[in-house]
């Protein structure tokens, strides 16, 4: 397993690398983008347990539309609110999570799940895509804090963790892991801060927004746990090996992107 993860790695590293600063313009990031989200959704149809190839086909169809909406100059106004309705989401998402196995009475339903896969995929593309056109670098800003989060979560869990953070829904995360993810991040936070001789009141503004990020990562990973533990698999798919599925590699980023996508709109950027 850990040879597959490796390999699988060293194989998508360079792959995204070349998307995110070796591309010109933002066509391929945008494409590569696209396609995680489109088997994302391919792959949410499944924990909908949703049989029929028609229905997960019709339902992936209409993130794809949304997708394909959302990359049209002239629906850019539509961003500022597409991201906080996904950010009000992450808020509602929070007691779901805090009350599994209970609330899944009300969302553990295809009237539920069919538009909570939309604001997951749809909002996360897009927060992704306008950051990579502000600039590729805050866009690895961004992905630094998410794989600072988990890195940090996983060894410190892994060497001192002992509080379960949310047993019900991810028994092996917890909360000294969060900690020390928390920690790492903050360290990426502070330097970027300070390299970019931000005045206070903007460092403080930046700190908060990333802190913000990192707290809606972790939210997004627990929440693609609950629903994976709900309809009883492991992994989201097998697309990559050793790494599970698409949504298995971005559920962080679909909470992250459109919150700190909405943080820089708000603020006018760093």
């Amino acid at each position: 397993m850990l040879k597959e993860r490796i390999i699988t790695a060293l194989i998508l590293l360079p792959i995204v690398l070349w998307c995110v600063f070796g591309a010109q313009g933002s066509a391929a990031f945008m494409a590569l983008a696209g396609t995680l989200v489109m088997v994302g959704a391919w792959e949410w149809t499944a924990l909908m347990k949703v049989a029929s190839p028609l229905g997960r086909g019709a339902f992936t169809a209409l993130v794809v539309a949304g997708v394909i909406a959302m990359s049209f100059p002239a629906l850019a106004g539509l961003r500022t609110p597409l991201f906080a309705a996904a950010s009000v989401f992450w808020l509602i998402a929070v007691r779901m999570v805090i009350w599994y196995p209970e609330s899944a009475r009300w969302w553990a339903k295809g009237i539920v799940l069919l538009p909570m896969g939309l604001i997951l995929l749809v909002p996360a593309w897009s927060g992704l895509v306008y950051l990579h056109q502000v600039s590729p670098w805050w866009l690895m800003y961004l992905f630094l804090l998410v794989w600072g989060a988990d890195t940090g979560a996983y060894f410190t869990g892994r060497a001192i963790g002992k509080r379960k953070l949310a047993p019900a829904v991810s028994p092996g995360k917890t909360i000294e892991g969060m900690l020390g993810g928390l920690a790492l991040t903050m360290v990426i936070m502070a330097a970027v801060g300070f390299y970019r001789e931000l005045p206070l009141i903007r460092f403080i503004a930046f700190a908060g927004l990333s802190l913000m990020t990192v707290f809606a990562s972790v939210l997004g990973d627990l929440v693609e746990s609950m629903v994976k533990r709900h309809a009883g698999v492991k992994d989201s798919g097998s697309i990559f090996p050793g790494h599970g599925g698409a949504l298995d590699r971005i559920d962080s980023l679909t909470a992250a992107a459109p919150v700190f996508a909405l943080g820089w709109l708000l603020s006018g950027g760093f």
